[in-house]
């Protein structure tokens, strides 16, 4: 099992995905506090492109396990290659509009106190590729 930790709160509550912890090992795009915020994706295009469009590139990633999909929200796990941390990694569409979608994203560490960065990093190489 190496470091994965256990699976914490996760999903979408009133609109909301879950607020960060104070540790800085995550980043939040309906965070409240700048140190854990990361804006959000624009994507112009339906909700089920969008959708489409971040499977495919979540499927293209090492080490990584797609979990939940739904109609509005999506979570996939990041294990690192060494020491097998597991990151969980939210995707939320909010809103329905013709032609440009909102992606709400989360991603957190399992364990630790600090990730060096890497959520942040990882939701930043998501948004590249989109």
């Amino acid at each position: 099992m190496g470091c994965s930790g256990s699976i914490p709160e996760l999903g979408i509550n009133n609109g909301q995905l879950n607020p960060c912890p104070k540790t800085p090992n995550c980043v939040n795009s309906q965070a409240q506090t700048e140190k854990h915020y990361i804006q959000p994706i624009h994507f112009t295009g339906t909700q089920q492109e969008a959708q489409a469009r971040l499977l495919q590139i979540l499927k293209s990633g090492k080490r990584t396990k797609i979990v939940t999909v739904q109609e509005n929200y999506i979570r996939a796990e990041f294990t690192s290659a060494v020491f097998r941390f597991v990151d969980d990694v939210e995707f939320y569409f909010p809103a329905k509009q013709a032609d440009a979608t909102i992606i709400n994203m989360r991603s957190a560490s399992r364990v630790g106190y600090s990730d060096l960065g890497a959520n942040r990093k990882r939701i930043e190489q998501i948004r590249s590729k989109f």
